[in-house]
């Protein structure tokens, strides 16, 4: 019974992980890059929304995505029983 806690508790982290990372990489690749002429035409501020997203909003996600991890992991631990 052990084992299997363990076995689903590793699925759940590693799920968590490749969410998180597919999220980053969207945020980042393809709004920061591919799509960053079209999001030209939109200002942020004085600045266009492509640039603001290549520059300062993936770090934003990036940042927002590590509390989202904790929080959720501490969770998972508890869920688990593998919490300190």
């Amino acid at each position: 019974m052990e084992g299997t806690r363990l076995v689903e508790y590793w699925k759940k982290n590693v799920a968590l992980i490749r969410n998180l990372l597919i999220v980053w990489a969207l945020v980042s690749y393809v709004l920061g890059i591919l799509l960053a002429e079209p999001l030209s035409g939109v200002r942020l501020g004085s600045l266009p929304l492509g640039f603001w997203f290549a520059q300062q909003g993936s770090i934003y996600i990036f940042v927002i995505l590590i509390f989202y991890y904790a929080w959720r992991m501490d969770q998972l631990d508890r869920e688990h029983h593998v919490h300190e």
